[in-house]
């Protein structure tokens, strides 16, 4: 048995999820699925959103950037602490704690250039990300503030290395719901985030396959935001109100995105607030419940063509199982139904135990504490990376330090976790 706190903060940058979770080990070494104890989700301090946002559209420099990640990992320990606080829990109880960071860039790799790459191309390192075609990331959290500030050890920056390997590195969800779902495989996951992505599950990792499907709710809360000022639709109320345009559909699903081979791994730039002020403003026109509707068919019909374009035997699954801050809005959520296929049943993580809206904030406890096992937690065939690997950088507690002394006075804080 062992503690572990996963928290998340996703692209719709929407707030922090934090979870308590119990975790054992399986006779194979990987977590059993994870027991749910506690969640809580907390805002971002408002200064601190401005700035983030700023990061999305390239307005810092490198001074503002550097301590925005100093500020982040301050955030995310704050974060840990209230629900250390909530639950009663003391930090030499929890194992670790797993944050991801908050992305602010993700570039997916070039598989085609990649495998086209001969002996001699591979063998030069820094051409491989100098030059492309290799992914890159960057996240914002210093792990050694968590660390030090929760006294708990904190394992950031998962993707990296299955980017390493010329992964995407996203969507990471497929191996939690490996760990979760694989003794019920096949099983087909979908995640309704800022972006949504689907995950098909076999008991043999070598089989699975996971991509980006396009925008979750990043359009949807962007058009909430510059039409009715909210920073979201709540429960798809004005949606609902309104009538899909065939003519704005067709427009979006013209996006480039849709165009790229698989694994797809999508960014907040690919649907980002440029691309949605630009189709705010073609369709100016339309009634504001008219282009959430459209917004929601949007989402809704680009998870159904890439799932029956690129799912094996779609047809033949039962049930998609959702999760994500999507599941909350039950327009998007009767979309979604009405564009799969007879006999596929929509439903949610609710019903395996996994509650939807922390589903997030647990998958990275999970891969977390096959960090601390040091158990390969990315799955190659869905990412398309070269090998196995560990994902996570680890920065240790300072109770786990050894040959500590005496501290001089002077530098005495009045206050240790």
């Amino acid at each position: 048995m062992a503690y572990m706190i996963g928290l998340n903060s996703g692209t719709s940058f929407d707030g922090i999820d934090a979870v308590l979770v119990d975790i054992t080990t399986g006779e194979d070494g990987h977590p059993n699925p994870p027991e749910f104890i506690d969640g809580l989700s907390m805002q971002w301090p408002e200064e601190v959103q401005d700035v983030m946002l700023q990061t999305f559209a390239n307005k810092i420099d490198m001074e503002g950037l550097g301590r925005l990640n100093y500020v982040a990992g301050a955030v995310f320990a704050n974060v840990a602490n209230a629900l250390l606080k909530k639950t009663g829990v003391s930090p030499k109880d929890v194992l670790g704690i797993a944050v991801d960071g908050q992305t602010i860039y993700q570039e997916q790799p070039d598989h085609r250039k990649i495998n086209q790459l001969t002996e001699e191309e591979k063998g030069d390192l820094v051409a491989r990300w100098f030059k492309g075609p290799y992914p890159i990331c960057y996240q914002l959290v210093e792990s050694n503030v968590v660390a030090a500030h929760t006294n708990i050890t904190t394992i950031t920056h998962f993707r990296q290395a299955d980017h390493a390997f010329g992964g995407n590195g996203a969507p990471l969800m497929q191996y939690l719901d490996w760990v979760v779902f694989k003794d019920k495989a096949p099983a087909l996951t979908l995640n309704l985030g800022g972006i949504a992505n689907v995950q098909l599950v076999y008991k043999d990792r070598r089989d699975m396959v996971a991509f980006d499907t396009g925008p979750g709710n990043v359009l949807l809360d962007h058009a909430c935001r510059n039409l009715y000022g909210i920073q979201y639709d709540k429960g798809g109320e004005i949606a609902a109100k309104g009538q899909v345009n065939d003519e704005m559909l067709a427009e979006l699903m013209k996006h480039p995105y849709f165009e790229r081979e698989l694994p797809r791994s999508a960014w907040r730039n690919d649907f980002s607030s440029t691309y949605g002020d630009t189709i705010l403003a073609k369709f100016s026109h339309l009634s504001g419940e008219d282009i959430m509707a459209t917004f929601c068919a949007f989402t809704a019909e680009a998870i159904s063509k890439n799932a029956k374009d690129n799912i094996p035997n779609f047809k033949d699954i039962k049930v998609m199982i959702a999760s994500g801050g999507g599941v909350l809005n039950p327009t998007l959520m009767k979309h979604i139904q009405d564009r799969l296929p007879e006999g596929v049943r929509l439903t949610t993580s609710d019903e395996f135990g996994v509650p939807p809206l922390f589903k997030e904030a647990i998958k990275f406890a999970t891969i977390g504490y096959s960090t601390l096992n040091q158990v390969a937690n990315n799955i190659p065939a869905a990412s398309h990376a070269d090998n196995y690997a560990i994902m996570g950088k680890v920065a240790f507690a300072p109770r786990h330090a050894k040959g500590v002394g005496e501290l001089p006075e002077k530098n005495k804080q009045k206050e240790t976790v």
